[in-house]
């Protein structure tokens, strides 16, 4: 069985477990997943990568840990899933901002792969989000916003699509809130608490690296 598989099925099973829905619709939670896979795979990804969208939720949201993914899926599936994998929750504490930045911090530090990952993530959730729950909408889009500053090692086609929707969001929103000024006040409050320009990134710490290519199936 392939890994993509493997992973498929273990996250299909986790977030069950878990008794995840999809806000807004109610669906099963492994529905996202399948959407961020779908999107990474117009690009052409590794097996690795496939297998860690699938799960890259499953630390975050259930009670796998990292030790078993990669018992299970190996430490380069376990690496990418620790990159996506926030650092700071509501179960944590702290105020929203400190918890959000700390994580875009987390990310920042991903490699190309994982940031690739994460814009699929970003993607999928933002469609869901600006059509469904505008005022919610204010802060993730916002959010994503600051995290497309340091996401920049990920994929270019990828990221294009992400920042296209994140500046579409936004321009609705403004247009629904009749202004700006809440967008200008919440990035100074998270500027305030952590500057972009503070935030290393995994390309600024290491050469760039091109996205893993897949081997070929008689090389397996």
């Amino acid at each position: 069985m392939k890994l993509s598989e493997r992973a498929r099925r273990f996250a299909t099973q986790a977030h069950r477990k878990a008794g995840q829905k999809r806000k807004f619709t109610g669906e099963p939670y492994i529905v996202h997943p399948a959407s961020v896979v779908k999107l990474l795979q117009s690009i052409n990804p590794t097996e690795e990568m496939i297998a860690a969208a699938w799960l890259h939720d499953v630390v975050e949201d259930t009670g796998v840990t990292l030790e078993t993914i990669d018992s299970l899926f190996g430490v380069e599936v376990g690496q990418y899933v620790e990159m996506l994998t926030d650092v700071r929750t509501r179960r944590t504490g702290g105020s929203r901002i400190d918890r959000k930045n700390a994580n875009l911090i987390h990310s920042a530090q991903a490699n190309a792969g994982a940031q690739t990952i994460k814009l699929c993530d970003l993607i999928d959730n933002a469609r869901d989000v600006v059509a469904r729950d505008p005022i919610f909408a204010c802060e993730y889009i916002l959010e994503m916003k600051r995290l497309l500053s340091v996401l920049t090692a990920g994929d270019q086609i990828l990221y294009a699509q992400a920042r296209a929707l994140c500046d579409e969001g936004l321009a609705l929103l403004c247009q629904q809130q009749g202004s700006d000024a809440w967008f200008v006040e919440s990035w100074a409050q998270y500027e305030q608490h952590t500057p972009l320009s503070s935030v290393t990134t995994w390309s600024e710490k290491e050469l760039p690296e091109s996205l893993p290519q897949p081997v070929p199936s008689e090389q397996k």
